[in-house]
């Protein structure tokens, strides 16, 4: 199914204004129900308890879009595609969501996330959706499991700051979009600027100052979604490690943000689920650097790294390497930088 310009600019302003109006509503019902993000923890970064709840509206916004535009458009075998990539997104949402309210540990949280990911995993290698880049679907269905979980922390954990995530997503999900739509590959573009209005419209109410939190609820269901969306996609380049370059500089921040977490944990021989102060935001706060200007430094990386992606997937086969190797060279160089600030 074709999508064209008129009707992607139609999905992405639907579900924009969708989550955009239903945020509040979601953000009063969730101080009626106390279901708040207190600031009892060395690492909160705010003062007063913000409501959570905000990844409700961001998941009604992407399926109340996603199977309203297929059920006029669309037909049965694209709303069964589509069901394969949201209800696994869906059900770690739930997850989430009892997680925000009963504050679970993080290993029965961890555990069904690899749970979901094997299931991801065997059916995209099953259907071919993610192909066999190393020949083996034994090591193909380990390569995805390792990237839908990896991306869905990944994306938890840089739910830290406000506008962290959803800002980052909001990034990575457009340029996906492109990408996608430059390959023909319309059932990705349509599901990715979806995804990028619904987190925009969110962004409205969780920009700094955040007046609403989208909590696990919707952390993990935009980790799971975008991980399995970056893993469809057939990117350009000609040459296969660039190939694989391009899901990675889409999500290159987030990535960034748990390498340094994670790493730095390690080093103090605490456990890496455990939350702390060790984020990139937190690092660039501690240089001065206000909330605000925390949040837009991030947001201009990753659209940085997005633009990457985006030029390496239309360049020749010889030039493709030349402009590769510098971004992973820059990476590199920030992991280095961050992890140094004590």
């Amino acid at each position: 199914m074709e999508i064209s310009f008129s009707q992607s600019l139609l999905l992405f302003l639907f579900s924009l204004m969708f989550v955009g109006s239903t945020t509040p509503l979601i953000r009063k019902l969730a101080i009626r129900l106390r279901v708040l993000d207190n600031p009892n923890e060395a690492h909160k970064t705010h003062n007063e308890p913000i409501p959570y709840l905000g990844g409700v509206a961001i998941v009604f916004g992407v399926l109340v879009t996603t199977y309203g535009a297929l059920a006029l458009f669309g037909n049965l075998s694209i709303i069964g595609l589509a069901s394969t990539v949201l209800i696994p997104a869906v059900f770690m949402s739930v997850i989430g969501l009892v997680d925000d309210i009963k504050n679970l540990s993080p290993w029965p949280r961890f555990i069904v996330q690899n749970l979901v990911g094997v299931a991801i995993s065997m059916t995209l290698v099953a259907t071919d959706s993610f192909g066999s880049p190393t020949g083996s679907r034994t090591i193909d269905i380990l390569i995805s499991l390792i990237w839908i979980v990896g991306i869905t922390n990944s994306i938890n954990f840089f739910d830290n700051v406000d506008g962290g995530a959803s800002g980052t997503v909001a990034i990575s999900s457009f340029f996906l979009f492109l990408l996608s739509l430059q390959g023909n590959q319309y059932f990705i573009a349509s599901l990715s600027i979806v995804l990028s209005g619904s987190t925009i419209g969110f962004l409205l109410w969780n920009k700094p100052p955040a007046r609403i939190y989208m909590g696990d609820a919707g952390a993990l269901f935009l980790g799971i979604l975008i991980a399995t969306l970056t893993l469809r996609l057939e990117p350009n380049p000609i040459n296969k490690f660039v190939s694989f370059t391009i899901p990675f500089f889409l999500l290159a921040i987030p990535i960034l943000d748990t390498s340094t977490a994670v790493i730095s944990r390690v080093r103090k021989r605490i456990s890496p689920l455990q939350g702390g102060k060790d984020h990139l935001s937190h690092r660039l706060m501690r240089k001065k650097y206000s909330k605000r200007s925390s949040v837009s430094i991030l947001w201009s990386m990753s659209t940085i790294y997005g633009l990457g992606a985006l030029l390496i997937s239309n360049l020749k086969y010889e030039q493709e390497i030349i402009f590769c190797v510098p971004l992973i060279i820059v990476w590199i160089f920030l992991l280095i930088f961050f992890l140094r600030e004590k």
